[in-house]
């Protein structure tokens, strides 16, 4: 008998909907639902399982929704949960493609997360957050040189309540940080990262811990994140989080 199914991961999977809809065009195709990113957005977006629709998945269905990418000259890239889909992995593979899979981790509802004094939530206007946003360009691209970022539209989701940005402090040198994006009682914790010369000393478990705290201070129920690697899921679950699933991204360099 296979596990039972985890009722959060609906709630994730309507999350994952909803939040490209506002800043996208949306289109159907097939039983994918294609997300392509209003112009002047900076974002990329992909295309996802219809919510809601039961299908088996073929690899004509992948080969049509990338063409269709194609044509749109928007980014090849399908994401999806592998246990809410199971069909679609064969489908990718069957279609000549194999996904990125990421641990889907998820906070459970009874485990205190309290915020790290280190790390605090920033102002919309305040002058550290093009410095976070370049921090954490940084830690991806592993060095330590940190040029400020535009913002570009991050003030504006974070007056209306739909971004949360939090950095780690050591004395008034920032030295990470991370985002969250609320929508009504879920959130995903996303772009959480330090740059080489400040690992090592609980920058990444304070940011982490610091966005739960904020999230639930907003009413958030269900908060969750994928890991890039196994070393960063180790963190997260240091913190309490859990894994829930299994989040696969496919790219395809055309």
């Amino acid at each position: 008998m296979g596990q039972p199914h985890d009722a959060r991961l609906d709630r994730i999977e309507a999350y994952y909907d909803c939040v490209p809809r506002a800043v996208a065009t949306v289109e159907q195709v097939g039983p994918f639902t294609l997300f392509v990113a209003d112009e002047g957005t900076g974002w990329q977006f992909y295309a996802r399982p219809r919510l809601g629709v039961r299908h088996t998945f073929t690899p004509d269905d992948v080969c049509r929704v990338l063409e269709r990418q194609r044509e749109l000259a928007v980014p090849l890239a399908v994401e999806w949960v592998d246990e809410v889909t199971p069909s679609l992995l064969p489908a990718v593979r069957g279609a000549g493609h194999e996904p990125h899979r990421y641990p889907l981790l998820v906070m459970p509802s009874d485990v205190e997360v309290a915020a790290d004094p280190r790390a605090r939530p920033l102002e919309p206007a305040e002058p550290h957050l093009s410095l976070a946003l370049g921090s954490v360009s940084a830690g991806f691209e592993g060095r330590d040189e940190v040029e400020p970022t535009d913002p570009g539209r991050h003030p504006e989701m974070m007056e209306r309540g739909d971004l949360v940005v939090v950095a780690s402090f050591e004395g008034n040198r920032l030295c990470g940080a991370g985002s969250a994006a609320p929508r009504g009682e879920v959130a995903e914790l996303m772009a959480i990262a330090v740059p080489p010369g400040h690992r090592g000393r609980g920058h990444g478990t304070a940011i982490t811990s610091s966005l739960v705290a904020a999230c639930r201070e907003r009413g958030v129920e269900v908060i969750f994140l994928s890991a890039g690697s196994d070393a960063a899921a180790d963190i997260y679950r240091r913190v309490g989080f859990v894994d829930v699933g299994t989040a696969c991204v496919l790219g395809v360099d055309d």
